[in-house]
């Protein structure tokens, strides 16, 4: 995915200023996959031993974790699709049905969760509660 969409696509921006986040799954720091992203985004890398290192339970502070995936994920496999066709259908269907009121909820409860981390200095955040 990386080589063959994320890299291309990348060349039609100006990426210069642009840091690029991943957290530290196995696959996302091996070392074919950390080159090709440090030869586009150098220090401006913040995964598990680079130079700016992915912070601990840090699944709790993105919305991309923390809320869209497991959503996205819960309508893709509702039906069950059976063909890789089917997969990627409920995938653009689930992504175009997402409106803009909800992407908004997702920041303020996002806000809310640093406001929480800058008060509490950084210490775990067992009692967050998500908000829909």
């Amino acid at each position: 995915m990386i080589t063959n969409f994320f890299i291309p696509e990348l060349n039609n921006h100006d990426v210069q200023e642009l840091w690029f986040q991943q957290d530290g799954g196995t696959c996302h720091t091996a070392r074919a996959t950390i080159d090709l992203l440090k030869d586009k985004f150098g220090d401006r890398l913040i995964s598990r031993f680079r130079p700016v290192n992915w912070p601990p339970r840090s699944c709790d502070l993105t919305p991309l974790d923390y809320f869209l995936w497991g959503y996205v994920k819960s309508l893709v496999y509702a039906d069950k699709p059976q063909t890789l066709d089917h997969l990627e259908d409920n995938i653009r269907r689930v992504i175009a049905d997402i409106r803009p009121q909800m992407l908004e909820k997702v920041i303020e409860n996002w806000t809310s969760r640093l406001d929480y981390i800058r008060a509490s200095r950084g210490s775990p955040m067992p009692e967050i509660i998500f908000k829909m």
